[in-house]
């Protein structure tokens, strides 16, 4: 869902992160005792259920109260692991200062976002808006990372995913029945990840620390952002129904901490590239938890226009294969290789 992640990412808990392996010889953690695919999956169902648990939140509190309860949960997961790890948090001005930002990109801003979109619009339909990430990571690598070439694969799956778009929101029938928005909200929310991602990559690379304790650190600040937001937005909740605090609770200690740390085992294990396959799974979940436990409607544009959008994701995330330097080139596959004839 964005771009890729730094050799030592503060990740986003975006789908689409992809934490970079623990160095060899790391000892395997109890979680990875698990069957990697059955992992695969528990994690693909819990972030496609986050959408949910959002729109179930929403019901008996604010948007920023949601989000703050996701971070502030989160945080506490992230932080019993590195508890248990004895792993201390970042110790450096700079990257405290650098990670600031990163929680306003990748948490606060979209959680918010996410949050107030789904007053509106349906869970399902927050989760397809979601899988654009990709292609808004695409179009803004291709202007702030050098090393991400236009090639004509990627340029296909950025039209296609955005046709794909429109496909969901009906665009021949002049977006009727769709709220414009609640979608441009969660359209936002989706560009902020990228917009943080290449933020990340330009500042917090070489940052020390593990991934764990650089993402604990992120949570507890965008913590303290949403807390200072929501003491001057919002009032107190006076009540806590059960359902929606439970949601809010999940919604941080599942979605947004312990599925981090699922995620980082799998990369260790299966690879990054296996690992980031999760996110074209989470808008088929989100759509069928939307339909099947909330009730939502579901029109025959809804999942076509979603298999467009991850078809588009997908070929955006193509990389060109890599050729032996040294290798004689031809003149033709000379030509082939100059930018825009890929």
């Amino acid at each position: 869902m964005s771009a890729p992640a730094p050799s030592r990412p503060a990740p986003s808990p975006s789908p689409a992160a992809a934490p970079a392996a623990p160095p060899p010889g790391r000892p395997r953690t109890a979680g990875s005792r698990l069957d990697w695919r059955l992992r695969f999956a528990l994690l693909s169902v819990i972030w496609g259920f986050s959408f949910l648990l959002i729109k179930v939140g929403t019901q008996a509190y604010a948007p920023f109260q949601v989000a703050l309860g996701r971070v502030f949960f989160g945080a506490l997961a992230l932080l019993a692991v590195l508890l248990v790890r004895r792993e201390p948090l970042p110790r450096t001005a700079r990257t405290w200062a650098h990670l600031t930002v990163a929680a306003l990109l990748l948490n606060s801003v979209p959680f918010s976002l996410f949050a107030y979109a789904e007053l509106s619009i349906p869970s399902s339909l927050a989760g397809i808006c979601n899988a654009t990430s990709p292609l808004w990571g695409m179009a803004l690598s291709l202007v702030a990372l050098s090393e991400d070439r236009p090639t004509r694969r990627r340029f296909a799956g950025l039209g296609l995913g955005f046709l794909g778009v429109l496909t969901v929101l009906g665009a021949w029938q002049g977006f009727a029945g769709v709220d414009a928005k609640g979608t441009a909200l969660a359209l936002l929310a989706a560009l902020c990840y990228p917009i943080g991602w290449i933020y990340v990559r330009r500042t917090l690379a070489g940052a020390p620390g593990s991934p764990v304790a650089l993402t604990g650190a992120q949570l507890l600040i965008s913590t303290v952002q949403l807390t200072a937001v929501s003491a001057a937005f919002t009032s107190a909740p006076v009540s806590f129904p059960l359902w929606p605090t439970l949601s809010v609770i999940a919604l941080g200690a599942l979605g947004t901490g312990m599925a981090l740390q699922m995620q980082y085992q799998l990369v260790t294990e299966v690879g990054p590239t296996t690992a980031q396959m999760v996110t074209y799974f989470i808008p088929v979940i989100a759509t069928t938890a939307g339909v099947l436990v909330l009730g939502e409607q579901l029109h025959w544009n809804t999942p076509v226009g979603a298999a467009v959008v991850l078809a588009g994701a997908a070929l955006t995330q193509a990389r060109p294969r890599t050729r032996d330097p040294k290798a004689p080139r031809p003149e033709r596959a000379r030509r082939a290789a100059l930018p825009w004839r890929r």
